[in-house]
Order: structure tokens, then C-alpha cells, then sequence
């Protein structure tokens, strides 16, 4: 990973245009190939950023980012307070918590949870970045790829984007869609899936342990 602090603007042409006038930034250059722009706020999202698979140029002060799309990403450096670079190796993924490890070992058996017809290929599939929880199919045989939350937002839609977007570069794969498996989905989550045709499914995990609700029963 390359960390890179500089005062710089920066501007997107794509489907859209956008303009970040001259401010000191983080700029992140991932191993991957994924370039993103940070302010000193925000949490985790980027300001700006490109997903791979894409191309850096650096042409003295100005960075240029393309895609696959030909959408661009030019970085115009106007001083550079600091740059390292950082071999980070394989991460090992998240560690799920006791429920979401559960979860995904109960979904895993009963697979047709998410619908008639799928069947499982295997869990904690492994990619670059880390396990996709479970890869499935689905009746019409196309591959599937569940994230699973105790707690669904946005970060975990963000992290099965990425895995997405790997998947999907294996001719044997392809094309993977995704689906967003948790006990609970916060609004602004199934928003962001939604708009990346990513499905989203609340998951029942006294159901799935087999256990009757028998709050609405007569006797």
C-alpha cells in the first residue's frame, strides 16, 4: 500500500463530473490497483476514488486514474508533505463474532433459505482480500455470493462489493451477482445494495436454528 499526503485538486470525468479544490489529502494506492482521495473526516469513505481494475499514470505533478470504462480520475499535486509505501502481505479477513459465524454455518446447511433451487458450492470462498462467507447457486445455475451480518450496514455492502467485483473476473464465475444476508439491514444499507443490484435478505436466526415462534399460537 502506497500512502501518499499531498495538497492537491482533484477532478472525476465519467458518467458524471466533480471538482475537489486544492486541500491537503490522503491519497491511498491500494495493491489491488484502487486508488482513493480521503479528507481528516468522513470515517472510512473516500471523497473520490477509483475501483480497480484500473491504470495509474503519473506524468510529474498530475495523476491520472483510468478504469475499464475509460471514466478518469486526475490528481493535480501541488506539493507532497509525505509518501511511503507499505508491504501489508494477505489479510485474513474479518473474524466473525459468535451469531455471525453461527449464522453462516446454519445458512450454509439450509441454503434454500434464499430461495428454491439454490445449492451451496462452499463457505469462507477464498479470494485476494479475504473469504466471500458463502458461494452459492441459484436455480438458473448462476453464481451467487452472500456476505452475512449480525448487523447489516453500509460497510458490509461495501466489502461485498469488493468481493463482487474479484469474482467477477473469473471467466468460471462470472457473472457472480451478490446478496447481503443479515439479522437486521439498516435503511441507508439496503439503499446502497439496491442501487448496486445487490439483493438483501433478513435472516430469521431462531428459524434457522429451528426454533417455533410460538408467540401467535393458541396452544
Amino acid at each position: 500500500m502506497r500512502l501518499v499526503i499531498a495538497r492537491c485538486s482533484v477532478d472525476y470525468a465519467g458518467r458524471l463530473t466533480a471538482h475537489l479544490p486544492s486541500a491537503p489529502r490522503l491519497i491511498l494506492v491500494k495493491a489491488d490497483g484502487s486508488v482513493s482521495i480521503h479528507a481528516d473526516d468522513r470515517a472510512y469513505k473516500p471523497l473520490n476514488w477509483m475501483s480497480p481494475p484500473c491504470t495509474l499514470k503519473e506524468d510529474g505533478d498530475v495523476w491520472t486514474v483510468v478504469n475499464k470504462a475509460g471514466e478518469k480520475l486526475i490528481i493535480t499535486m501541488e506539493e507532497i508533505l509525505h509518501d511511503s509505501s507499505h508491504e501489508l502481505g494477505v489479510d485474513p479477513g474479518l473474524i466473525k463474532d459468535g451469531v455471525e459465524a453461527h449464522l453462516q454455518e446454519l445458512l450454509a446447511d439450509r441454503i434454500e433459505t434464499l430461495g428454491e433451487g439454490y445449492t451451496l458450492i462452499r463457505r469462507e470462498y477464498p479470494t485476494a482480500i479475504g473469504p466471500v462467507d458463502i458461494l452459492c447457486r441459484d436455480a438458473e445455475g448462476r453464481t451467487v455470493a452472500v456476505e452475512i451480518k449480525r448487523r447489516g450496514e453500509i460497510d458490509g455492502v461495501e466489502q461485498l462489493t469488493r468481493y463482487l467485483e474479484l469474482l467477477n473476473r473469473d471467466p468460471h464465475l462470472a457473472p457472480v451477482r451478490g446478496i447481503f444476508a443479515a439479522q437486521e439491514i439498516k435503511p441507508q444499507a439496503r439503499v446502497l445494495a439496491t442501487d448496486r443490484s445487490i439483493g438483501c435478505t433478513v435472516l430469521d436466526y431462531d428459524a434457522l436454528r429451528g426454533i417455533e415462534d410460538d408467540k401467535l399460537r393458541l396452544f
